[in-house]
């Protein structure tokens, strides 16, 4: 199989890592796709690195900026694994436009749900498939990944794929790939239900930690905190109950052990307030707020975060735009001071 990975973030490193050996002893082949062109020259120097228990192994796997080399190969690819945020989803799937036929397996790895039509909106060939995973990855520098956690990646069709024999091999053969690699990974008819189950932990935890900014664990020690989540989850859990999505175990239950858990993790969103960028808010919370507008479900808990979150994100760009014109005002003066 030849195998895109999109995104050299702690998941995309990590699958790349794994699965680059694998491949190359089956005459296939695994790039990874990074808009940077900075980065990537340098991880196309370094390699990807890859540590686990202190171990570390270096991988040179060929990293490329653009898709277009891929395409002078004449063999197509037949799976892209897109490991990007939901904010750059979009670019990324226009970017890999050219690459998909109706036999290319789309896997998205995002959190959230804003992405289940995205295909169908932006009218791409190619054949989506879902997947949400647990494993625990750490991105320690551009191109070094800590596997911090063993998980469990489950991969599935929505719906009409489901019918189709030779998709439905397609993916059964990236998953022995991903299982020869040393992944614990499996197949799943119900797909929807473990997307929304890990929406209901990344919308209780995720938003939270962001704006307390704490860590997974310190949001237990907060009376205020553990109430907002509950509030924020148990309004998710009736947005999927009215939507008719399964749900086979107490959501609420199942992000406090996850705080437990991961106690000492600091969450993707909260790592997006520390380095100020824009998080995921709106294909977390802002989907269940939609969602439940759509269903006749209030979220007023959601609603709440959702607008916190994006106050926050409005100082950022303030902040960005006011360093951008003291910057400018600076090298202004220099030039005339030069003149």
């Amino acid at each position: 199989m030849r195998i895109v990975i999109v995104g050299p973030g702690a998941l995309g490193c990590l699958f790349a890592s794994l699965l680059f050996p694998v491949q190359q002893k089956a005459s296939d082949g695994v790039w990874l796709l990074d808009h940077n062109q900075q980065r990537s020259e340098l991880l196309n120097r370094q390699g990807i690195v890859y540590e686990i228990d202190g171990v570390q192994r270096q991988t040179m796997i060929p990293v490329l900026t653009l898709p277009s080399p891929l395409l002078t190969t004449g063999r197509p690819v037949d799976v892209i694994l897109f490991c990007v945020k939901s904010t750059v989803l979009a670019d990324c799937l226009q970017s890999c436009r050219h690459l998909l036929s109706p036999q290319t397996l789309v896997v998205f790895l995002q959190n959230g749900i804003g992405h289940l039509d995205m295909q169908e909106r932006m009218q791409l060939d190619g054949s989506p498939v879902f997947a949400s995973s647990s494993e625990g990855a750490t991105l320690l520098a551009p191109g070094c990944v800590c596997h911090a956690g063993r998980g469990r990646s489950i991969f599935g069709f929505l719906d009409a794929q489901i019918k189709q024999p030779g998709l439905q091999l397609q993916l059964e053969k990236l998953l022995e790939a991903l299982q020869m690699a040393g992944l614990e990974v499996a197949l799943s008819t119900e797909i929807r239900t473990y997307l929304w189950a890990k929406l209901f932990i990344n919308a209780g935890i995720n938003p939270l930690t962001a704006l307390y900014n704490r860590t997974n664990g310190q949001l237990l020690t907060s009376c205020a905190a553990r109430g907002r989540m509950k509030n924020i989850i148990r309004e998710a859990e009736a947005v999927a109950r009215a939507g008719g999505i399964p749900i086979r175990i107490d959501p609420v239950q199942a992000a406090l052990s996850v705080c437990k858990r991961t106690a000492t993790n600091i969450s993707s969103m909260l790592q997006d307030r520390r380095q100020q960028r824009l998080s995921e808010i709106d294909a977390i919370n802002g989907v269940i707020v939609r969602e439940g507008k759509r269903l006749g479900i209030a979220t007023p808990a959601n609603e709440e975060i959702v607008w916190q979150i994006k106050e926050m994100e409005g100082k950022y760009e303030q902040n960005v735009a006011r360093i951008t014109v003291g910057r400018e005002a600076h090298e202004q003066h220099q030039g005339h001071d030069e003149n």
